[in-house]
């Protein structure tokens, strides 16, 4: 059931991360796939730099989108190289 919840997540992640990164999109499969990738990078950032945003689905979505914006952001840059 958690898996469920994580790509859930990611999927509302990666539509917000579309939604805030204007131009940086992938189109809508290709921004929920970046949702569930980013999901993961925002969890992993988070918990190694100690930061806590508050538990349950809002922050979870808070730190999936930070991610997801994050990897869209990255993308862009190594899209242009």
């Amino acid at each position: 059931m958690e898996l469920i919840w994580f790509i859930l997540v990611g999927l509302i992640a990666g539509w917000l991360a579309g939604v805030l990164v204007k131009g940086g999109g992938f189109g809508l499969v290709g921004d929920l796939i970046v949702g569930v990738l980013g999901a993961l990078l925002g969890g992993f950032l988070f918990g190694s730099l100690g930061g806590a945003v508050g538990g349950g689905l809002l922050g979870s979505i808070v730190v999936a989108t930070l991610g997801a914006v994050i990897l869209v952001l990255l993308l862009r840059v190594l899209k242009r190289t």
